[in-house]
């Protein structure tokens, strides 16, 4: 059955703006002209969603978010750029997403994420599927966050970094380069203090493959060896496992270099 959005009387939406079925819209809200929003989708008060921005179904946009604004980047003129969202989003409160600017064209956020209150996504961002952004953590122009990873509140991500997927990200950390994924880093700069066991576990990865994932970054992080070196060892040491070589070629593939080993 077909259900009509409902339209706060308070709220501005375009008349060109494409609203999917039993979408709701709170007081205040301003939904620009070129804004697309699937079905179910609730926005809450106060919130600014402009630009050439398509959200999916079911998110939940909360109190004074800002989706689509232009990016903070002294480059852009004006360009014609998007925001894409997917599925199943939650956005807390005051969370801001750019635009993406001319080099990539879009900031992209998948599916069945949460991104709490205060967090910011910079113009050109990646963010996978199941990604947890805490209060207030930030992510710079370009950063790439692979599938299920969690950043931990006031974490701060330098441009064109990476986090690997269920990576996992301690508070109040300043993250310079790349992320390995499956990791547990934290500080400041982050440094890595090992695999994300309990990420691994819920996620019911066999303790073989978290055995080999260990002995990995023991390779990699703990033995003070140069990275070509540790994955010559771990090519060599370790029988072929999925996750393993998962992180070997995320590390090979990365150009601002992995967080180092505490």
């Amino acid at each position: 059955m077909l259900v009509k959005s409902k339209i706060h009387p308070n709220a501005f939406v375009h008349p060109k703006a494409k609203l999917g079925n039993g979408v709701c819209i709170g007081p205040n809200t301003i939904v620009g002209e070129y804004v697309k929003i699937g079905a179910d989708t609730v926005v809450g008060s106060s919130c600014v969603i402009e630009g050439m921005t398509q959200i999916g179904k079911r998110c939940k946009i909360h109190t004074g978010a800002v989706i689509g604004s232009p990016p903070q980047d002294l480059k852009y003129k004006g360009e014609c750029t998007k925001v894409i969202i997917g599925d199943d989003n939650v956005i807390r409160e005051y969370v801001t997403i750019n635009l993406g600017t001319v080099d990539k064209g879009r900031t992209v956020i998948g599916n069945n994420n949460l991104l709490m209150a205060y967090s910011h996504v910079a113009h050109d961002c990646l963010i996978g599927d199941g990604v947890v952004i805490a209060n207030a953590g930030t992510l710079a122009g370009h950063v790439t966050i692979e599938d299920k990873a969690i950043i931990g509140g006031m974490s701060a991500i330098h441009q064109f970094s990476r986090v690997g997927r269920m990576a996992i990200i301690g508070g109040c950390s300043k993250i310079i380069q790349d992320v390995p994924p499956f990791s547990m880093v934290d500080g400041h700069p982050a440094k890595v203090y090992g695999i994300n066991s309990i990420g691994l576990k819920r996620t019911k990865i066999a303790a073989k493959s978290i055995a080999r994932l260990k002995t990995a970054f023991k390779i990699l992080f703990k033995m003070k060896l140069s990275t070509s070196t540790a994955l010559k060892r771990i090519k060599k040491e370790i029988p072929k496992n999925v996750y393993v070589q998962y992180l070997v070629e995320f590390v090979k593939s990365s150009k601002r270099g992995v967080c180092k080993g505490n």
